[in-house]
């Protein structure tokens, strides 16, 4: 369904059970959760999907570690579950990661950590061996049951050097256990919403439009592409648009029956950093280490660069969240702590994001006590026939699903309507019939489809399954190389025309990650940008307007300017050339 046939069939029928508004990961969720249920249900976000801090998360699916000592073991219990169904009903995407801990000390911390656990003080210390290993401990014993990952080991400190001799010498011993990561997180919001629109005609789903009400009971769906509106009436609201609940929220109501602000959020920045030295140091090992100040630290190996983060700020106004100088130089500054050794020059930072945790209302001093867990409130409208607005509060991009089903389930209740279908064992877009052997399935769809096995490789690591529908898009018509060599037309076309793709940083920051990658270069870009412009019936002031845009976007969000991109063609030129003469 195109987003013109979204809005008619939305004039046609405007009455809807449930719009959720808000399209990152949680409110994909509980669209997808609505919708395999039957329920007719719109979804409306005002960018694109998981273009909040749905795509500025660490790209870790963990239990969250260090939840543990704020006392919040059902979180962890349902993060580490969670945890586990992504490995196996997504595992195009999530893949267990190896975690080691850099340990400082034997006893230090421990009775921080006590006192802590009881709400007796809010300040971060360094956590020793005897508190490490308490919490390896309980992860275990939390997923003893399941199994799926190795239990956790120590090694002293000669071993540890052995095996990451970069690390800083004043290491005691380091502790070693499994969580997991996400390569694509939103092009698995993609598939889930796909999940949703595919089950039921009666779901609907539009991004960059916006929702408010028309004073009459109804409410206004103005999409900010054309330009045209649509009056919808839902029986019910779900407000998830996480760090932008209280802004949402004053929309919906009146000044008189505006709600208390419910959202306290944080900003967490992170770098990519393309460094060989320090990419090698980790040995294809997550390093979750503490900076001097005894905050939390993570860097690991991702698609060929390193990702180190994160900041933890309070933010008031999500939309200006931004990494700044300052925040760099201390992601920066506990790098070279925990790595001595390794220098970083600014040109190696490739990239950089920021995003707002979606948490509760909080006046604690400390950022890292404020709860982590989600729940929902329920708002009532104070005017006759106006629908009531669940708000989807704080969640972790771990446990999406469960919150999705839990916000899924009150709305079904208060609709007196039953669940018909878990998805707790449903396999998620490209992680359908996954194969146990990758290289046979990858040669055996290859010569079906007629496409090099190196090609389809390339599909099936960006796809999983879903690379043999893409395969068939690319061979049914001529097919023309990008300035990427791993990226052609057709490819990105597929994306533009099934994704709702409108702009082009949902081509080159989401649907693929080519820009996070520091894999964008100012050929790639025009490139796309000619696609997009010619599916999209483009002025050439329209395309010069959205080449800027993006331009700025890059340079302000996420550091890059117009100059690295100009670069990384005199880059691959070269070695190009080098290639050309080995060969």
């Amino acid at each position: 369904m195109n987003r013109a046939e979204t809005l008619d069939g939305l004039r046609q029928s405007p009455k809807v059970d449930v719009c959720v508004i808000g399209g990152g990961i949680n409110g994909i969720s509980v669209f997808r959760e609505l919708a395999l249920q039957g329920l007719s249900v719109l979804l409306v976000e005002k960018h694109d999907y998981c273009s909040g801090a749905s795509s500025a998360l660490s790209r870790m699916v963990h239990g969250g570690l260090r939840y543990l000592e704020n006392g919040e073991f059902k979180l962890v219990q349902e993060s580490l579950a969670e945890r586990d169904r992504l490995l196996t009903n997504a595992p195009h995407y999530v893949a267990p990661l190896p975690t080691t801990v850099p340990v400082f000390g034997l006893f230090s911390g421990l009775g921080n950590s006590v006192v802590r656990f009881f709400g007796l003080t809010r300040r971060p210390s360094r956590r020793g061996a005897v508190a490490i290993k308490m919490g390896l401990g309980i992860y275990d014993f939390l997923t003893r049951k399941r199994a799926m990952m190795p239990r956790h080991q120590f090694r002293g400190k000669r071993m540890t050097l052995a095996k990451w001799p970069a690390l800083n010498t004043d290491i005691m011993s380091s502790a070693t256990y499994f969580d997991a990561w996400v390569s694509h997180p939103e092009r698995l919001g993609i598939e889930l919403l796909d999940d949703g629109l595919f089950a039921s005609g009666m779901a609907r789903a539009l991004n960059y439009a916006e929702i408010s009400p028309d004073g009459a009971g109804a409410f206004v769906v103005h999409d900010t592409i054309d330009g045209s509106s649509v009056v919808v009436k839902p029986k019910l609201i779900i407000n998830a648009t996480g760090g932008w609940i209280d802004i949402t929220n004053s929309k919906l109501f009146s000044p008189q029956a505006r709600p208390q602000s419910l959202m306290g959020g944080t900003k967490g920045s992170h770098l990519v950093i393309d460094n060989a030295a320090l990419y090698d140091a980790l040995a294809d090992h997550m390093i979750y280490y503490e900076n001097e100040d005894g905050r939390i630290c993570i860097l690991f190996p991702y698609l060929g660069k390193v990702l180190v983060g994160s900041t933890d700020i309070r933010v008031s106004d999500p939309d200006t969240a931004r990494c700044e100088t300052d925040e760099r130089d201390y992601i920066l500054q506990s790098l070279a702590f925990v790595l001595p050794g390794i220098e970083i020059r600014p040109e190696e930072i490739s990239f950089q994001f920021s995003g707002v945790r979606p948490l509760p209302v909080s006046t604690d001093s400390f950022t890292g006590r404020i709860p982590r867990d989600h729940f929902c409130t329920v708002i009532e409208s104070e005017a006759e026939g106006q629908p009531a607005v669940v708000c989807m509060i704080g969640g972790k991009w771990t446990t999406f699903r469960s919150f999705g089903e839990l916000a899924a389930d009150l709305a079904l209740e208060r609709l007196q309507k039953r669940r018909a279908v878990s998805t707790t064992e449903r396999p998620i877009g490209g992680g359908r019939r996954f194969p146990l052997d990758r290289a046979a399935w990858i040669a055996k769809v290859a010569n079906e489809k007629g496409i090099s096995a190196v090609r389809l490789a390339e599909l099936f690591a960006r796809y999983g399954t879903q690379a043999e529908a893409i395969a068939d898009f690319i061979v049914a018509a001529p097919d023309t190389q990008l300035p990427h060599p791993a990226y052609s037309a057709r490819e990105l076309l597929f994306l533009i025309r099934n994704e709702a793709a409108e702009r082009l940083d949902d081509v080159l920051l989401r649907r693929t990650t080519l820009a996070i990658t520091g894999d964008l270069s100012l050929e790639m870009m025009d490139a796309v940008l000619l696609l997009l412009a010619a599916e999209k019936s483009w002025t050439p002031a329209q395309q010069l307007a959205e080449r800027s845009r993006f331009l700025i976007l890059l340079r302000e969000r996420h550091g890059v300017d117009e100059q690295a991109l100009f670069e990384r063609n005199e880059r691959r030129s070269m070695k190009c050339e080098t290639t050309a003469k080995s060969g």
